[in-house]
């Protein structure tokens, strides 16, 4: 699905402003209050959710997406210094089971980690897609699609799903 250039254009600019400010925080090993508030700004900036009204600090998690009413994606983050591991995994997705939400992103601000939560016995999990900001071209189109299916315009296309 063709990203709309307004959309592209603001992924670009994002990702281009974000990958200096996740090397500094990397290098700096920033914790994971931290990172929280760089993936909120990456939410906000990048992604193009708004921070008031459709981000959700949560009690379950660390943040949530919220659109048209419904939690649409749990968000685990961890701190930027630290690799994604197999149990950081099953903590999110026992939330998203515990909240009945269908998504789950696993992220220390740089790698982002997109599953699908099957609820199943037991509950299963696949991952959709996987994007490290730090690696990803503002000029390359097909990381700019990869952008997309995160963004609010993807998520509300289900790009994700297809």
């Amino acid at each position: 699905m063709p990203v709309p250039a307004k959309v592209a254009s603001r992924l670009a600019a994002g990702l281009k402003k974000f990958q200096p400010i996740l090397a500094a925080a990397k290098a700096r090993d920033v914790n994971e209050s931290d990172t929280v508030v760089v993936v909120t700004d990456v939410l906000h900036e990048v992604f193009g959710y708004d921070k008031y009204s459709e981000m959700v600090r949560g009690t379950f998690c660390d943040l949530a997406i919220k659109l048209e009413g419904g939690l649409q994606l749990l968000i685990e983050v961890k701190a930027i210094g630290l690799e994604l591991k197999e149990s950081h995994v099953k903590q999110a997705v026992d939330y998203a089971a515990n909240q009945g939400t269908d998504w789950v992103a696993l992220t220390n601000g740089a790698v982002w980690r997109v599953y699908k939560v099957a609820f199943t016995k037991p509950i299963e999990h696949e991952l959709v897609v996987e994007l490290d900001l730090t690696a990803l071209s503002h000029r390359n189109d097909q990381h700019i699609e990869l952008l997309w299916l995160i963004a609010k315009e993807g998520w509300q296309k289900a790009g994700l799903g297809d």
